[in-house]
């Protein structure tokens, strides 16, 4: 049986990854994916540029630079397969917000808790961002059994992933953990489509251990030490 893929339903992945690519072949012409200098040159997460530097946006930038061509490749397989279930699911302008803040989410805690002298790049904190907000998806929809079965999937990829991050050096954990909280919080707050929607309680409390969570990461983030 022949598959074919809808791309008016996953437009936004695959305009992620065709993003991911440019960015990437700017990378290769501006120096090089692995030159300190260009990733810093094109925002890449750098704690002491943000608070010394008031460089805020690199909380953003970050996620769609990448050190070197495999560190792409390994993010944008999964990005696709994890897009293919949940853009239909979450619909498109969510899908977006949730990764796109997710991003920024794991970078928030990669600036409270991760190294003050190293830099950091990748779309991979947003990719936990869909890890979490696929769990929480799944945790609200226990009865159904193919929405369940994928949140438990997400959930046992991201312990898998952070698991192996503990043992591969050069590896932004906090970063992926940040992630994978925020689009968690974020899947309860905005909802999805197509499936049942946590409670108005369940919204309000995750609203505000997202804000708790900002604020936090911030004000931890604000005192660099070298």
């Amino acid at each position: 049986m022949n598959r074919k893929l809808n791309f008016n339903t996953t437009f936004v992945t695959f305009g992620i990854l065709i993003v991911l690519l440019v960015v990437f072949i700017v990378e290769i012409f501006m120096g090089g994916s692995e030159n300190n200098y260009t990733l810093m040159k094109m925002g890449a997460m750098s704690n002491y540029a943000v608070v010394a530097g008031n460089q805020w946006w690199r909380l953003f930038t970050a996620q769609f630079l990448h050190i070197g061509v495999l560190h792409l490749v390994s993010n944008a397989v999964i990005i696709y397969y994890m897009g293919q279930y949940m853009e239909p699911m979450l619909g498109h302008l969510r899908f977006l917000l949730v990764y796109l803040l997710s991003g920024i989410g794991g970078n928030l805690l990669s600036l409270a808790l991760g190294s003050d002298k190293v830099i950091s790049a990748g779309a991979s904190t947003a990719l936990f961002g869909l890890f979490g907000a696929m769990t929480a998806i799944g945790l609200r929809n226990m009865k159904n059994p193919m929405i369940s079965y994928l949140g438990r999937q997400a959930f046992v990829l991201a312990i898998v992933n952070i698991a192996l991050d503990l043992f591969a050096p050069n590896i932004d954990i906090q970063g992926h953990i940040g992630g994978f909280i925020a689009g968690f919080l974020l899947a309860i707050i905005v909802g999805d489509r197509t499936m049942r929607k946590y409670n108005p309680k369940w919204r309000v409390v995750a609203a505000a251990i997202l804000i708790v969570y900002v604020v936090w990461t911030v004000r931890l983030g604000m005192v660099v030490k070298f």
